[in-house]
């Protein structure tokens, strides 16, 4: 492996992969404009769509189902 490309995790293997998906609760909170505590706080939303598949797993959702969630929200 070249040392001179970052490792791989999940944000960049979606990336590369799947651009739908976002990992994480900061790269949530940028594609939402919002702060990452606040998207913390939109995850415990029972209507919201942000997983977190096991406590202590990582955050993700889907771009497209956040911004139908949104859409839905500002009605």
């Amino acid at each position: 492996m070249n040392s001179n490309q970052p490792q791989l995790d999940p944000a960049r293997f979606d990336t590369l992969t799947s651009p739908e998906k976002i990992w994480g609760l900061n790269n949530i909170a940028q594609a939402l404009g919002v702060s990452t505590d606040k998207a913390r706080r939109l995850a415990r939303l029972d209507d919201c769509p942000i997983y977190r598949p096991e406590p202590g797993g990582s955050f993700f959702a889907f771009r497209s189902e956040l911004m139908a969630w949104l859409k839905k929200k500002r009605k």
